[in-house]
């Protein structure tokens, strides 16, 4: 009870901040700044690094057009393309853009992206009512000792990906604009590989295909039932609002950025006779900037809401954030760099959440170079959410360890510290470190290297 009161004085604050947060003076460009206008590439190698998917290498360009540069730093439109791997396995094939100039007041933005996941995290469903248990080992049912060199498998599971995604938005006054979007996803679920994640080791390749893993006992005990275990396809209809003051989009200091999306996803394709998985919701996602000290010292905030409506929900959909605009590669939470950071990747999901996000953004220098300009900023900060609606809790409650762990569901939160590398307000390079402040969320310091403030 006493976390709903939190959560709801935060929303009326904010709603109340947000309504107070427009403001008439837009930020004045240093006289040293470059404005720029037309082209700019930004080829780049990608390298970054993610506790959860280890290191990343691959290639990425960034394109922009800043047409007559009267709008710097605001561009008229942006698109990027990406090919990388990580080192535990993963690969990302990806293509977005955001088209600012086809559209008159509003935009149009498109993402179209293939995730390959031979090694991919799945620790239960319901957040605190799946236990954690580093370490442990099944062969079957029966819990077996890992052997010294090898590692458990037994919070992995094998997930491959294809998404393609449409939005636009359209002024309607001001700072508020209606939304529209389309969105498909082809997802494939299964065991995990041996072949793929052992190589040519004959050892870890056995040791790999006798495990028993937490994905198999959810099948077996039909808490994923068998019509959704090999994955499925999700359509969705998309439909909102947003409310947008901010002064940069990738790299605001003030203004607001509220987003109100309902979304609907008919079940096409799987459905039959006894099964169909036709669902719908809302999602809330609204952040606030607030300068503390002119354009260098920022508070900045993100509160953010998911609730399902009606339907069947299918257990592989359940991590997903129903945006309508993306910022973040892995719109998936909550855990990982695009939600809570420092928790599991994946490691709290259900049919409906919220999250809390705070960050104090100092933005320690700036300067010119190689005919950009370039920014430096530290972002220390505190992450918190929890599952608000369970999916399927009934059916887990009738099974022990490792399955259920007799806890009811409460506030996950972590704490940690981020540093920018930011280009012309539009391309931010980022390195954050986590920690998360309760057991049974991850042990260990959560590292990311990659693009963007979260929010």
């Amino acid at each position: 009870m006493k976390q709903k009161i939190f959560f709801a004085a935060l929303l009326l604050t904010f709603v109340g901040g947000a309504v107070c947060a427009q403001e008439s003076e837009s930020l004045k460009l240093s006289e040293k700044e470059i404005i720029k206008k037309g082209w700019n590439f930004g080829p780049l190698p990608v390298v970054g690094f993610d506790s959860d998917l280890g290191f990343q290498y691959g290639l990425c360009c960034d394109i922009f057009n800043y047409g007559d540069g009267s709008r710097y730093p605001q561009y008229d439109f942006k698109i990027n393309m990406e090919a990388s791997r990580y080192t535990k396995g993963s690969s990302v094939l990806r293509t977005y853009g955001e088209f600012k100039n086809l559209i008159p007041e509003g935009k149009l933005f498109f993402d179209v992206t293939y995730f390959s996941a031979p090694k991919f995290e799945f620790y239960g469903l319901n957040g605190m009512a799946s236990p954690y248990m580093p370490g442990v080992a099944y062969q079957g049912i029966k819990q077996v000792d890992v052997p010294e060199g090898l590692k458990s498998a037994f919070y992995w599971m094998s997930r491959n990906q294809f998404r393609a995604v449409a939005s636009m938005q359209k002024k309607i006054t001001g700072a508020l604009n209606w939304t529209a979007g389309l969105a498909y996803y082809d997802i494939r679920t299964s065991r995990i590989n041996g072949d793929k994640l052992a190589g040519d080791d004959a050892v870890k390749r056995d040791w790999y295909n006798s495990q028993g893993t937490l994905f198999n006992q959810y099948c077996a005990s039909k808490i994923i039932p068998a019509e959704e275990a090999a994955g499925g396809h999700v359509t969705q209809i998309k439909a909102g609002l947003t409310y947008d003051s901010r002064n940069h989009d990738s790299d605001p200091t003030r203004g607001a950025n509220v987003e109100l999306t309902f979304y609907a996803a008919p079940d096409f394709m799987d459905r039959t006779e006894s099964y169909n998985h036709t669902n719908g919701g809302v999602l809330f996602m609204g952040s606030q900037y607030v300068p503390v000290v002119g354009d260098k010292l920022t508070l900045a905030y993100r509160l953010g809401a998911q609730y399902t409506l009606f339907g069947n929900v299918p257990f592989y959909f359940c991590n997903n954030m129903n945006s309508m605009f993306f910022r973040k590669m892995y719109t998936e939470g909550l855990g990982g760099n695009a939600s809570v950071r420092g928790i599991h990747r994946n490691g709290v999901i259900g049919d409906g959440f919220v999250l809390l996000n705070t960050e104090l953004r100092w933005r320690i220098v700036e300067f010119r170079f190689i005919n950009q300009n370039w920014g430096v900023a530290l972002n220390p900060f505190f992450d918190c959410g929890q599952v608000i609606q369970p999916h399927n809790l009934e059916r887990q409650q009738m099974f022990k360890e490792p399955i259920y762990s007799g806890m009811n569901e409460s506030l996950h939160y972590t704490a940690g510290c981020g540093f920018k590398l930011v280009m012309n307000h539009n391309m931010v390079i980022s390195f954050e470190a986590a920690k998360a402040l309760r057991e049974n969320d991850g042990d260990g310091l959560w590292t990311n290297i990659g693009f963007n403030y979260l929010f």
